[in-house]
This record gives C-alpha cells, structure tokens and sequence, in this order.
C-alpha cells in the first residue's frame, strides 16, 4: 500500500506538469481550432532561459537568495516564452488562419524542428543541470510516502493557476472576449472584440504556463536540454485529447489522469509482464490512452461532440 501511494503521489506531480502544458494547447485550439505542435518546444526555451539566468545571477549577485533566484527567473523565462510565442502566432499562424487546416498543422511541426534546432545552437547538445541550493533538497516522509519540497510546490502552483485561470475566463473582460471569439471570431469582432488580440493573449498566456511547467519540470527532474519539450508536449497533448480538448477544467483532468496512467502503468509494468517489460516502457502508456480515446470517445471525457455546420 505505500508503494501505492507512492505511486499516485508521483502521478499527480507529473500530471500536473502535463496539466499545464495541456492548458496551453487547450486555450490556443479552443479559440482557433489550431493543434500548437511547437508549444513543448516553448517549454523548453522556458526551460532553458531559466537556466541563463540562474547562471547570471550566480555571476551578478551570487549571495541573493535562492527562492529569490528562482522567482526572477522564472519571471523573466515567462516573458521571454510569451514574446516568443507572440512572434509565432503574428508570423507563422496568422498568415494562414483561412488556410486548410493542413497548412497551419505543418507549420506547427516546422516551428518545432526550428526552435529545436535554434536551442541546441544556443544553448548546446549537452545536459543543463539544475543549480544545487537554490530551491530545497530535504526530503519530507509522511507515513512512508516520500516526497520534496519542490513536488509539494508543483501541486500547489498548478491548483492556483488553474483557479486563477478559470476565474480569468469566466469573469474577465479578456474572458468574455476569448469565449466570444471562440464562438464567432466574426460576429465577435461585430460587437467591438479584436480578435487578433484575443488570439494573441492566448498564445501568450499559454506560452507563460508552458514556461512555468518548464521551470517546475527542470527543478523536479534536474536537467534540461534542447529535446526536452518534444515528448512532455505529446503527452500533453495527448492529456488535452484526454480531457477534451478545448475544455480547461478537461485540459487538467486529463493531464492528472494522464500522470497517474503512466506511473501507475510503469511501477507495475514488470510485475504484469513477468518481467518482459521495464519502467523504460512507461512512454507507451500515453499513445495507447491516445489510441483508445481518439477510437472510442474522440470527444474526451469532458467535451461535448458538436455536429458539423453545413
């Protein structure tokens, strides 16, 4: 039973970090109809620009304080990830928002080979590793559950932002604007919306939890590399589907189902398989949830299946 527990303490941190990337997915293809293949690609750049700045820090004022450290740069990654994604809607997305849906879907998996390939010019081939000390080590047991400070962070961040995300759509001025666009981007610019705009914040806000998932991702597992962005972003991806894709509060049910699947899925792969199969195969569990939700119920567990306009 503590191995159990264990094993749904770490799902739920994974699937939070999943949850979050979901949500970006989610708000872009909720208002545009547009799966953002570059968007884990964006967490790692978020990743990554974290990375620069701890190691400027460290040169500029090595005695501030870790959190400290951990805040402004996270801060300026989240900045950094929405002017990127800013400049990807305007330039790659925009120009082809009446395109066939083909086009927007291509250059979606070209912008991530991009980014990919502009990282590793910038920041190298090489492993980045989490600086010690900045965030605490100390490992916290609770009747035999183990966890860390920075997993119990994770967990409460999620849940803020997600409440905080909520509240914006549901009772914001942007809000409205975004569930108006969503609706009829033309009948809601009749009425004094700039649809550019709300497709805009969108990207931005997206990239922004994407780049806060990067953090956590990189302080939870200590490393980070121009490739790390491609498979949390399937995954996420696969959590958005999951859930529902377009549907917030489906967009982190699906990421947390998703988490708690794969853990589940690789502690007790070995002993269902005799031992053929390993934890190295937990990647699977993800495309086989795709498979099984795309087949039986394309809609996700919270969507609701709309009939096509003629």
């Amino acid at each position: 039973m503590d191995i159990f527990l264990q094993q749904i303490v770490n799902g739920l941190v994974l699937g939070s970090m999943y949850a979050l990337i979901a949500l970006g997915y989610t708000m872009v293809y909720g208002i545009v109809n547009l799966i953002n293949f570059a968007h884990g690609d964006v967490m790692m750049v978020g990743a990554l620009t974290a990375y620069t700045v701890f190691k400027v820090l460290d040169h500029v004022a090595p005695h501030l304080p870790g959190w400290l450290v951990v805040v402004i740069a996270l801060i300026i990654a989240m900045l950094a990830t929405g002017a990127l994604n800013y400049f990807i809607e305007r330039i790659a997305y925009r120009p082809l928002r009446n395109a066939p849906k083909l086009a927007p879907l291509i250059t979606a998996i070209g912008m991530s080979i991009l980014l990919e390939t502009l990282a590793m010019i910038i920041w190298g081939r090489d492993y980045k590793v989490f600086p010690s000390g900045l965030l605490p080590s100390n490992v916290i047991n609770v009747g035999g559950i183990v966890i860390t400070p920075v997993q119990i962070m994770i967990l409460i961040v999620t849940a803020v932002l997600l409440a905080g995300l909520t509240w914006l759509i549901n009772h914001t001025k942007l809000g409205r604007a975004m569930r108006a666009t969503a609706e009829n981007p033309r009948v809601a610019s009749l009425m004094g919306v700039n649809p550019n705009f709300v497709i805009s914040s969108a990207f931005v806000i997206g990239a922004m939890l994407a780049a806060i998932a990067g953090v956590m991702w990189f302080a939870n597992f200590a490393t980070a590399n121009f490739y790390m962005g491609f498979t949390p972003g399937l995954k996420a991806f696969t959590a958005a589907v999951l859930g529902g894709i377009g549907n917030l509060s489906g967009a982190m049910l699906g990421g947390i189902l998703l988490g708690l699947i794969e853990v589940l899925g690789a502690g007790y792969i070995g002993t269902l398989t005799g031992g053929v199969f390993g934890s190295n195969y937990q990647d699977i569990f993800a495309f086989i949830v795709l498979i099984l939700v795309l087949t039986l119920r394309p809609q996700g567990l919270l969507g609701e299946r709309v009939a096509d306009r003629a």
